[in-house]
């Protein structure tokens, strides 16, 4: 089958399985960013060491997807918590206010969501 102009192909990135056992057990932050431009989503696997923690925070103005990929914890939302593990699928609607705690094993997790507008400059506007 052949490309279409402007079109990129399908593909596989990244296994989960594989990140989630091959990153650094210290590691905090993204261990897998999707980087290919054009694009309409982001996405990326970010992964807590045992005891880590995202501070409380309102999330951006739009909704998120969470798949647990390894390890466990707890996210904290104005309605409670949530315990996370393997295999869950968490929505987090639009400018939730969100906290998480990684469990003793630590934890992973992919995060999707529509891509960020990016920061742009405007013209000043003319007095």
């Amino acid at each position: 089958m052949a490309e279409t102009s402007g079109t990129g192909l399908p593909r596989i990135l990244a296994d989960t399985r594989v990140l989630a056992q091959t990153h650094d057990a210290a590691a905090s932050g993204a261990v897998f960013r999707l980087t290919m431009d054009p694009r309409d989503l982001d996405a990326n696997v970010i992964a807590l060491p045992a005891g880590g923690t995202i501070e409380g925070h309102v999330g951006p103005d739009l909704d998120v997807l969470l798949h647990i990929v390894s390890g466990g914890g707890v996210l904290s939302t104005d309605g409670g918590e949530v315990g996370l593990s393997p295999g869950k699928l968490v929505w987090l609607p639009r400018r939730s206010r969100r906290a998480f705690a990684a469990g003793p094993e630590g934890l992973s997790y992919l995060s999707v969501h529509v891509r960020k507008p990016g920061l742009g400059l405007s013209p000043r506007p003319r007095a």
